[in-house]
């Protein structure tokens, strides 16, 4: 059997053609084009196994020691399932912040994108040259976010917009993952692609959790992919009032010019577990031991040539 991970069929001609080059070790100087890729135009792979992903990753000279190198963008079905077999402990997690790494900065890339045109329509309206689409694009994006009021006219909305509207520090995404996850091999991350235990109250469209309670109707939600379940995640904290505060430190450390840490954010998720302090505690510890606030300062590879 290959090891080379099945690549699904909704690649563009031009991204398939990229692929292909890429595995076949196509050189820069033999370029003859290039394209911007997005979380939606980004290749999308579907490994049987943990061999197959790390042989992907050794074609796009994907390592974890060279991680101020561009990022290759890609999106990953599903975690393999023989994550928890085939590898040792410390190839496991390496492997596993591989594969999110690129998932966590396209969304990323995603939010910036949004709160740049969200911008730029406040902008526009502040110097009376909106256009005819603002109002109706401006709501779809708040309403994503969660907010009811109204930015073009009201200060305090348009300021917590742009509160909400923010990127999430890379460490921190692969910290929780892996604490919610155990690594990728919890079966609502197996089978629901669910990295951060998001519920849902919609009965017969997620995963019944062994042990509820009685009475109770929430599942977990299921994901078509793990991207998916990344961008919820990010959406969540972004919009859901149980993390005001996480916003609100993030918001400070803006404001003062300084990083925006993982370890620094996780305080404000004290409700995210009912650990607590002690699950904050979880999250801060783990992004130190594999010292993943590198990530952080990791950049995608904007233009793919072919």
């Amino acid at each position: 059997m290959s090891t080379v991970p099945t690549i699904i069929p909704r690649l563009s001609r031009l991204l398939a053609t990229c692929l292909l080059l890429s595995l076949t070790g196509c050189p820069h100087g033999e370029a003859i084009a290039a394209q911007q890729i997005t979380a939606k135009t980004a290749p999308v792979i579907k490994p049987e196994t943990i061999a197959g992903l790390r042989a992907f990753f050794q074609t796009l000279d994907y390592a974890w020691m060279s991680l101020d190198s561009d990022i290759p963008p890609l999106i990953l079905e599903q975690i393999p399932e023989d994550i928890n077999s085939s590898v040792n402990i410390r190839t496991k997690k390496k492997t596993f912040f591989m594969a999110l790494l690129p998932m966590a900065l396209l969304a990323n890339q995603e939010i910036s994108q949004e709160r740049q045109e969200i911008q730029q329509i406040l902008a526009r309206h502040q110097a009376r040259a909106k256009e005819a689409g603002d109002p109706e694009r401006i709501h779809i994006i708040a309403k994503r976010y969660g907010l009811r009021g109204r930015p073009l006219t009201d200060h305090r909305a348009r300021r917590q917009l742009l509160h909400r509207i923010d990127t999430i520090p890379p460490a921190l995404v692969l910290a929780q993952a892996a604490n919610e996850s155990a690594w990728g091999t919890s079966r609502f991350a197996q089978m629901g692609n669910n990295l951060f235990g998001e519920w849902t109250f919609k009965p017969g469209t997620g995963l019944v959790p062994a042990g509820r309670p009685a009475g109770e109707i929430y599942e977990v939600r299921v994901f078509a992919s793990i991207y998916q379940s990344i961008r919820s995640y990010m959406n969540n904290l972004n919009r859901n009032g149980a993390y005001r505060k996480f916003r609100g430190i993030r918001a400070e450390l803006r404001k003062m010019g300084k990083p925006v840490t993982g370890a620094a954010l996780s305080k404000g998720l004290i409700n995210y577990s009912q650990r607590g302090e002690e699950y904050i505690e979880e999250i801060t510890a783990m992004i130190r031991q594999n010292n993943l606030e590198q990530v952080n300062l990791a950049k995608l590879l904007s233009l793919i040539h072919i």
